[in-house]
C-alpha cells in the first residue's frame, strides 16, 4: 500500500514522503494512529493544503521533546529485583517498569517511548534510549541491583555481577580441609 507520511518515521522516510509499506502495517499502525495517509490524488492534495500546519506543530513537538530531553539526558532510574548469586534475574525489567520508574522521578514518558533493544535479564548498569519524538533521542542509565546500598556501590563502579572470589575460596578450602580428614581416616583404619 502506497501512503504519504505525515512525520518522520524511523527506517521509512521523512513528513511527505510517498512510500509503501505493508498493508498490514498500514490499516493497523500508520493510519489509526495518524502518522500517514493513504497515497491518492486528493489525499496528496490535502497534504500540500495542510503542509505547513504540520511542519509547524512537528516543530513545536520536536521543541518540547528537546526541553524534555535536556532535563532527562543522563537520568539514573534504580530498580530493585530478585535476582540469584550470579547476577541472573528471577524476571526481567520491561519497559513498563522504566516508564513506570520514569514517571515516579517526574517525567512524562510512555513505555511505547522506551526502546529496549534487548531484554534486561542480569544485575548492573544497563543503558536504555528513550524516543521523545522521531528526532530525539536520549539515553537513560537503568541500575538493576538486588538493595539499595547494591545499587550505590553498582553506580560507584563496582562489580556485582559476578559472584564474590572470596566465597569461592572459602569453600574450596574447606573441601581441601574435608579431603585431608578423609585421608587421615582411612589411613587409621589401615
Amino acid at each position: 500500500m502506497q501512503v504519504i507520511l505525515l512525520e518522520r518515521i524511523a527506517r521509512l522516510g521523512q513528513m511527505g514522503d510517498t512510500v509503501r509499506v505493508r498493508d498490514g502495517y498500514a490499516r493497523n499502525f500508520l493510519l489509526p494512529q495518524g502518522k500517514a495517509l493513504r497515497a491518492n490524488k486528493s489525499n496528496m492534495e490535502r497534504f500540500e493544503r495542510e503542509r505547513a500546519q504540520l511542519e509547524a506543530r512537528n516543530l513545536e513537538r520536536r521543541e518540547e521533546a528537546t526541553a524534555v530531553a535536556s532535563k532527562l539526558d543522563g537520568e539514573a532510574l534504580i530498580m530493585i529485583r530478585s535476582a540469584g548469586e550470579t547476577g541472573q534475574l528471577y524476571g526481567s525489567v520491561s519497559t513498563r517498569d522504566i516508564a513506570d520508574g520514569l514517571t515516579a522521578a517526574g517525567f512524562t514518558v510512555g513505555r511505547s517511548q522506551v526502546e529496549l533493544r534487548s531484554p534486561i535479564k542480569t544485575i548492573g548498569l544497563h543503558t536504555v534510549a528513550i524516543r521523545l519524538h522521531p528526532e530525539v533521542e536520549v539515553g537513560v542509565t537503568v541500575n538493576v541491583a538486588r538493595s539499595e546500598d547494591e545499587a550505590v556501590r553498582q553506580a560507584a563502579g563496582e562489580d556485582l555481577s559476578t559472584p564474590d572470589h572470596d566465597v569461592f575460596e572459602f569453600e574450596e578450602e574447606e573441601a581441601e580441609e574435608g579431603e585431608g580428614n578423609e585421608e587421615e581416616a582411612a589411613e587409621e583404619q589401615a
